[in-house]
């Protein structure tokens, strides 16, 4: 028993240990339950949080409107964001920096940064010296970098979820466009480690649609696959995806509904934009025309005057799609001369007619990565809001060739609420119900390396091979391992895109470097030095597509195999307690334990990663394992001795061993036996069979990155620091403006109130000249000195004034309760005095209260009484302008007082048991009066007619020694020594009449 005891010790303080886990998680999670998503677009975007009891909701701006412009405006002392710079951009065009995504991972010499400087020539660009990317230079001391100026929006989104859900938001799902390339993605992460925001994944736009339409029509989804097809023309792009829902089956959850990104086409300049670009070049000829002949000044090169036609045309393009024509004014267009002209929708269309052309390259690029056709497609859905422009949907129903287009989800908010959806998944603070989604890679990703072969006896050349790591439309997140086997000493491999060939001679210039990294490896030959006796498995690589789509390189090791006898070795004390928990979680033996452990270092070479096969004389080279998601790992992958095998049958240790194949397996995987059972006695004496030992060596990893650097930990120090000053400088200026504000309005809310008849009453003539003197100096300081005050002289400023006028409001304040509060305070002494009253009244058989406690009720009441006499007396005597004596706080104790004792007895009463009622003669109880409830009465028990003495209860000796009983017990009402049937008619006459009287 004892030993069974210390056995279960362990056990205990493992749960203990766990449920304290548990516990602080908790505890981490209570802090940070609320998530949000940001739908990043090109003019605006849209924030949605989901905290305890808000499931998905939209967050409001400061100005109550559910999307906000991604616009900033920066000066030298301040800072704009959203709809307050939006309204900055004509007023400083120049510092007002919109549409800055396309810039996101680009160099200087990248085509759309010259597109962005045709469209907004008011911005200097610089080049950055050390990344070849550029910056925007609002001044010699301004200068900002896309990235800094994304995290300010994004800090600034954060603040928005954080007044809305009234708590700190850390956690955040970022949408980002389906063609944003490693380099892109790369820099909107480093845009939101800029804001100090925890991004669970950047999340595809068109997939965070394609979650919010499935999640909001679950129950549509079945096993049969519908294939949907998305058509987002948004302000900046356009992206057209297909997407196939049914339902799979799952490990976890059994069957569920999944998402699968089958096709997606895109076309990276045709949106809103350019359509209101073509409208302000339209405006601005119009406007020239009108002032032709007037010499005046061209008004292209005007920044401001642009910027306003751009803003009309933005309203042009609105109105026209719902209107046939409409006329454009802009008053004080330029040199205070006003703007009029009327557009059609007709003119509209001809400026935009090669845009709309474009308009079915998206669908067919889609169709044609899906590998699909037209009929298959149930249904096509517009998102976006340069979709509600008629021409577009006119040319997109022609090319789809359906009845009609289905309007039937909210354009502009669905990314934003998928992606949130996403967030409350990924969070550990909610469970939401699963919903599979399978994104896909848009460009593939290879990996080139470079070895001598010897072709013929003493020839020797360089061969470069590429193996394809990652497949176009391949699903993500992924996980692969490539075994390069026939190098021993340090090498280079390369990682690069691989055929683009799907992309135009455009899009491939806008792509930027093909090229991704080169990966030095050091220390391989070291490796081999350090374990000569042991066989090679070759270099293994481990990469990493994440939930975000961007790649990483985990590690590089280089694993060895040996024959090794088992030798019986005591447990260690760690391996018990592994054993222990083991068993304990997962209710095994350590030789299951064993098992898992096995198995979870054989998934990461599962099967061949595509791209694999290659001519005969390639094997043995390079090998790619494909390391499944998290969620698969329960499936028994084949083992590694066994695939290597299969690859290099031309090892002498494996044909040496190959003879006693089934013999090995169990050794291998750990197991103990077909039944896991002790083998006989007779087999202990035979030699155990050799088992392989596997040895990794981890190899030092060098990377070049090819397409765009990374910003340095330093520079990255520097941009977080930068913008968290100016973060601080604008709550410093929001404070300063709240104490101005404030300080103004107590002023004018005191001169004002000086001139009413209740203030007047209460303060002299002298008390007002000085308060009002006091009141005129602050307000014409604050006009000639204010704007340079700081926040701690505004406040002081404020405080004086407050002490100055503290006794005036006081007496007023007073003056106002007395009413009220004397009111209260009679009528709670009157019930007072009722209620005592009353008390005195019952009878003493029935008295509950004491006579100490009711004249102490009385004596509180007499004292408020006499209080409250003597203070109305002294106020009386006092004028109006001094310090009252009658006070609303004294009125109010006294109040709690009185009415604590009344609770007092109240509840006294309310918790006494009644006093039982005294016997008369006949040992009956006396008659209850005539008003008492049925309730009251005790029940009368007739014992039967033909009941005898000796059926009498038998009394307990102490009771029939005293002759008396105890007070908690029943009194015996009939058949007492010698009842007769005489008394018992008798008794049962004089039970009759109380029942009638209670009916």
């Amino acid at each position: 028993m004892a030993a069974t005891v210390r056995r279960q010790r362990p056990r205990r303080l493992l749960c203990w240990a766990l449920v304290a886990v548990l516990l602080a998680d908790l505890l981490a999670l209570s802090d940070t339950l609320a998530v949000m998503s940001v739908d990043l677009g090109s003019e605006s975007m849209k924030v949605a949080i989901v905290k305890p009891g808000v499931p998905m909701e939209i967050v409001l701006n400061k100005e109550s409107r559910r999307k906000t412009p991604v616009t900033v405006t920066l000066k030298e002392n301040e800072r704009f964001l959203g709809d307050s710079a939006a309204g900055m951009a004509i007023k400083n065009p120049k510092a007002t920096l919109r549409y800055f995504q396309h810039l996101l991972g680009k160099q200087a010499d990248n085509p759309h940064v010259a597109l962005y400087r045709s469209r907004f020539p008011e911005h200097e660009l610089i080049v950055d010296p050390q990344r070849q990317t550029v910056r925007f230079q609002i001044s010699p001391q301004l200068q900002f970098s896309p990235e800094e100026v994304l995290g300010m929006v994004l800090n600034y989104s954060r603040s928005l979820a954080e007044d809305f859900a009234e708590q700190p938001i850390k956690d955040a799902v970022i949408t980002v466009p389906a063609f944003f390339n490693q380099a892109e993605r790369r820099a909107v992460l480093q845009a939101a480690r800029m804001a100090g925001l925890k991004v669970l994944q950047l999340i595809n736009d068109n997939t965070a649609t394609a979650l919010s339409y499935g999640v909001f029509r679950r129950k549509d989804i079945n096993s049969t696959a519908q294939n949907v097809m998305f058509y987002d023309m948004g302000s900046g792009s356009t992206v057209c995806t297909i997407v196939t829902y049914q339902t799979v089956k799952t490990k976890e959850a059994g069957m569920q509904p999944q998402l699968q990104i089958r096709g997606v086409g895109f076309d990276r300049t045709l949106g809103g934009l350019e359509m209101e670009l073509r409208l302000r070049e339209h405006l601005a000829k119009l406007f020239s025309e009108q002032r032709k002949g007037q010499k005046a000044k061209d008004v292209r090169e005007n920044p401001r005057a642009m910027a306003k036609l751009l803003r009309e045309a933005n309203r042009l393009k609105t109105v026209l799609s719902a209107n046939a024509d409409h006329m454009a004014q802009i008053e004080g267009l330029m040199d205070d001369v006003d703007f009029k002209a009327k557009v059609t929708r007709v003119e509209f269309e001809e400026l935009c007619a090669d845009l709309f052309d474009r308009v079915p390259g998206p669908v067919q690029q889609a169709l044609q990565s899906a590998e699909m056709s037209l009929d298959q497609i149930e249904q096509v859905i517009l998102v976006g809001g340069a979709t509600r422009v008629p021409k577009v949907q006119e040319v997109l129903l022609k090319a789809v060739g359906k009845e009609e287009l289905g309007k039937n989800i909210n354009a502009d908010e669905a990314a934003a609420m998928g992606a949130v959806y996403q967030a409350a998944a990924l969070s550990k603070a909610f469970k939401v119900k699963p919903f599979v989604v399978r994104d896909a890679v848009i460009y593939p990703i290879l990996v080139e390396f470079t070895r001598e072969v010897e072709e013929e006896p003493g020839l020797r050349s360089l061969k470069h091979n590429k193996r394809v790591l990652f497949s176009r439309m391949g699903p993500y997140p992924q996980r692969k391992v490539i075994t390069f086997n026939r190098y021993s000493h340090d090498f280079n491999f390369h990682i690069n895109y691989g055929d683009l060939g799907f992309l135009g001679p455009e899009d491939l210039r806008v792509f930027g470097s093909q090229n991704l990294t080169t990966v030095k490896l050091k220390g391989v030959g070291e490796s081999f030095k350090k374990y000569p006796d042991y066989e090679s498995k070759g270099i293994k690589a481990h990469f990493n597509l994440d939930e975000s789509g961007v790649l990483s390189l985990d590690r590089v090791e280089s694993v060895f195999e040996t024959l090794v006898e088992d030798s019986p070795e005591e447990e260690s004390t760690l391996t018990k307690l592994g054993n222990t928990i083991s068993s304990l979680f997962g209710g095994g033996t350590s030789s299951d334990a064993k098992e898992n452990g096995t198995d979870a270092v054989q998934e990461e070479e599962e099967s061949p990663a595509e791209g694999s096969k290659d001519e005969p004389a390639e094997q043995g080279e390079l090998k790619e394992e494909a390391e499944p998601p998290a969620e698969e790992t329960s499936q028994p992958p084949p083992s590694e001795p066994k695939g290597d095998a299969a690859r290099e049958g031309e090892k002498p240790d494996e044909k040496e061993s190959g003879d006693k194949p089934e013999a090995q397996k169990p050794n291998e995987k750990g197991q103990a036996g077909p039944e896991g059972a002790a083998p006989a006695p007779e087999e202990d004496k035979k030699p155990k069979p050799a088992r392989k030992q596997k040895m990794v060596e981890e190899i030092g990893v060098e990377l070049a990155v090819l397409d765009l650097p990374d910003l340095p930990e330093d520079e990255l120090a520097r941009s977080v620091q930068k913008l968290e000053e100016l973060t601080l400088r604008d709550l410093e200026k929001q404070e300063r403006e709240k104490a101005a504000n404030s300080l103004e309005a107590f002023i004018f809310e005191t001169q004002d109130k000086l001139y009413q008849p209740e203030y007047q009453e209460v303060s002299t003539e002298e008390q007002r000249e000085e308060i009002s003197g006091k009141l005129s100096a602050t307000s014409t300081w604050l006009e000639d000195e204010g704007f340079g005050a700081t926040t701690v002289m505004l406040k002081d400023k404020l405080a004086e004034l407050r002490k100055l006028c503290q006794g005036l409001f006081f007496r007023v304040e007073e003056r106002r309760k007395w009413p009220e509060r004397l009111s209260a305070l009679d009528n709670l002494l009157n019930h007072s005095s009722i209620f005592l009253k009353g008390a005195r009244l019952i009878p003493e058989m029935d008295q509950v209260f004491t006579e100490v406690e009711m004249t102490t009720l009385e004596k509180v009441i007499n004292d408020t009484w006499a209080w409250k006499n003597a203070t109305l007396a002294e106020q009386a005597k006092l004028p109006a302008t001094e310090k009252p004596v009658l006070l609303s706080k004294d009125i109010e104790a006294k109040m709690m007082a009185l009415d604590r004792e009344v609770q007092y007895l109240l509840n006294k009463a309310k918790f006494t048991k009644p006093r039982p009622r005294p016997k008369d003669k006949n040992g009956t109880r006396a008659e209850p009066p005539l008003n008492a409830s049925a309730g009251d009465q005790e029940e009368k028990v007739i014992p039967p007619a033909g009941q005898t003495e000796e059926a009498k209860p038998i009394l307990e000796p102490d009771k029939e020694e005293t002759g008396t009983e105890p007070a908690d017990s029943e009194p015996l009402e009939l058949g007492g020594p010698g009842a007769g049937p005489e008394q018992e008619e008798q008794t049962a006459g004089q039970k009759r009449p109380s029942k009638n009287d209670e009916l």
